[in-house]
């Protein structure tokens, strides 16, 4: 306690006090540099208004949305995706209107959080669907690796760190962390050993440890004994001036866990073939068994390993199914799978366009599937097959690369080519096939998916409008989402265009709908801005519709894409016409 004329220590003295304590703990490698901290005012604008508080978390998502949305990057797991979407979205709606509902429903009993656990085989999408669906709806994500908790020792901390880490994902907005999710993969690493006798604390510990903050609890956003939280801390009195106790409640956070479970299919089994299904009759063939993990049940979970309190807290369970051939075939097809887009990326850095052949797919796919990894065995798969390529093709000069089977299987001689400046024969040809190939392949997505896109871009993707999308996707690097929103954008810019006539000129025209199509076609080929345009059609019917204009009144012109080809055709033929009329 400090004596009545014993000086209280300032800034200085208090940050040399964690200078010295940092640098006995860790050997001088740490330094503290610290401002003021004198109470300061929160920071401004540049017009003197204090900062606009954070924006709150809205949500507005509905199952069949995000199924949708999951559809156009995600092959098969229709199940899953199902599972995940309605449940998510039942959580986040249902915090919603519990937000709105009167204060008696919240104290309701009963109240229980859809926490999911997803079960299957590595490499089937089961992190990436969980980011896509965290980006679509626009919350905090944290993904943690529940093998790191058996690791550490202290395993208290590090259960609570995941949920400070999502205070970090949020840029500090406490309320839009409280609607978080966290991800922990390899849940079942923490399964406890039946053949171990003690306290398995980095395994049923972690299980014990995770139980209140997967239902409802405080966390303490200050972690006792850490520097870096007590610096936090003095930087949050140097902006308020008080001491605040910063807590974030769980209540609303999701918890999804994930995992292979090597092993739990036999305890299903054992148990599913043990009862009578159906009419009696007992699965005895193994042709005839379906997948027993579909029947997982919370008692197979506990055999297993799991407590079950820790069982109790993860109500929603998903299989993920094990991918074929053919679906990894699929994923490579898909317009949108970050496998072949990541190389379009790669080989662009260099300035090189690259196409792909469907039959070098179909050979990729197969040789993924020998790994017996899922989709993560693509990534290695594709990497080893265009090594050369990436290799030797920039010190070429090489613009345009056709990936195909032949060309992957013999790159040592078609490299050799390339160097000698032979270029195979045909290889332009083949390139503008694969080109129109890729074009097929989009159109045939989008006129799939034309109600999505018309509900989600307002726009109905007429045979024009797909053929400019699918133009557009071949020409950039981009998924098809993007792509459509791009076009978008296009056909709102040339829209414009009516209006800034008007303004400009004081000429009232309207573009035919083949005239916009025209304009974003323009747009997409030669990489025209709106500027240009509105540019080239001052000058091509300027002056002829203020001559109309003056003579007849008329201040209304309809423009078709016929008139944009000729514009000099269209205002004679306008002109004669208006002054026969006079």
């Amino acid at each position: 306690m400090l004596e009545i004329n014993e000086k209280i220590p300032g800034p200085v003295e208090i940050e040399k006090e964690i200078g010295e304590f940092l640098s006995k703990k860790f050997g001088g490698k740490i330094k503290v540099i610290s401002p003021s901290i004198m109470a300061q005012t929160e920071p401004s604008d540049k017009t003197g208004k204090s900062a606009e508080p954070p924006k709150p978390f809205v949500f507005d998502l509905i199952p069949e949305e995000l199924v949708a949305h999951l559809d156009q990057y995600i092959v098969k797991q229709d199940m899953a995706k199902a599972i995940l979407s309605t449940k998510i979205c039942t959580h986040f709606n249902r915090v919603k209107w519990m937000q709105k509902a009167p204060k008696k429903s919240n104290d309701m009993v009963g109240r229980i959080k859809n926490n999911i656990l997803m079960i299957g085989p590595t490499g089937v999408g089961k992190t990436y669907m969980i980011k896509l669906i965290a980006k679509k709806i626009g919350v905090p994500f944290v993904k943690g690796d529940a093998t790191k908790f058996s690791e550490t020792g202290y395993v208290g901390g590090d259960v609570e760190d995941l949920i400070r880490d999502l205070v970090r994902e949020a840029d500090d907005n406490i309320e839009l962390a409280q609607y978080g999710i966290i991800y922990i993969d390899e849940i079942d690493k923490i399964a406890s050993r039946n053949n171990f006798i003690g306290a398995d604390i980095s395994r049923t510990g972690v299980q014990r440890a995770l139980l209140k903050p997967m239902e409802e609890t405080n966390i303490d956003l200050k972690v006792p004994h850490d520097p870096i939280s007590m610096l936090q801390e003095i930087e949050n009195f140097r902006k308020t001036g008080k001491r605040e106790k910063r807590t974030i409640n769980t209540k609303n956070i999701l918890f999804i866990m994930s995992g292979a479970f090597n092993g739990l299919s036999s305890i299903t089994k054992k148990r599913v073939r043990n009862k009578k299904i159906g009419f009696g009759a007992e699965i005895k063939k193994a042709e005839e068994e379906i997948n027993f993990l579909q029947h997982v049940k919370a008692e197979d979970l506990v055999e297993f390993g799991f407590e079950s309190e820790f069982v109790g807290r993860l109500p929603v369970t998903a299989i993920f199914e094990k991918l074929t051939k053919q679906d990894l075939y699929q994923i490579l097809k898909n317009p949108n799978n970050p496998i072949i887009l990541g190389k379009k990326i790669d080989f662009a850095a260099y300035g090189i366009t690259i196409k792909f052949e469907e039959e070098l797919l179909r050979y990729l796919a197969y040789q993924a599937f020998k790994e017996n990894t899922g989709a993560r065995g693509l990534v290695s798969t594709v990497e080893k097959a265009l090594l050369l390529f990436e290799k030797r093709l920039p010190s070429l000069d090489i613009k345009r690369v056709a990936a195909t089977l032949t060309s992957v299987k013999h790159s040592e001689d078609t490299l050799a080519d390339f160097e000698k400046g032979d270029a195979p024969s045909g290889v332009d040809a083949i390139f503008q096939d694969l080109v129109q190939y890729e074009k097929k392949v989009i159109e045939e997505y989008l006129e799939s998916n034309k109600k999505m896109f018309l509900r989600k871009y307002d726009i109905s993707l007429t045979p024009t409008q797909i053929n400019n999308v699918a133009s557009y996707y071949t020409r950039e690097i981009t998924d098809v989402e993007n792509a459509v929103q791009q076009v978008k954008e296009f056909y709102d810019d040339a829209k414009k265009i009516e209006l800034s006539f008007l303004n400009i000129h004081n000429i009232n025209i309207i573009l035919e709908d083949d005239a916009i199509d025209y304009l974003v076609q323009q747009v997409i080929e030669s990489s025209a801005t709106s500027e240009e345009l509105l540019d080239k059609i001052t000058i091509d019917f300027k002056r002829g519709l203020m001559l109309i204009r003056d003579k007849t009144e008329k201040n209304l012109f309809f423009i078709t894409k016929d008139a944009i080809l000729l514009p000099d055709d269209f205002i004679s033929g306008l002109i004669k016409k208006e002054m026969k009329n006079l």
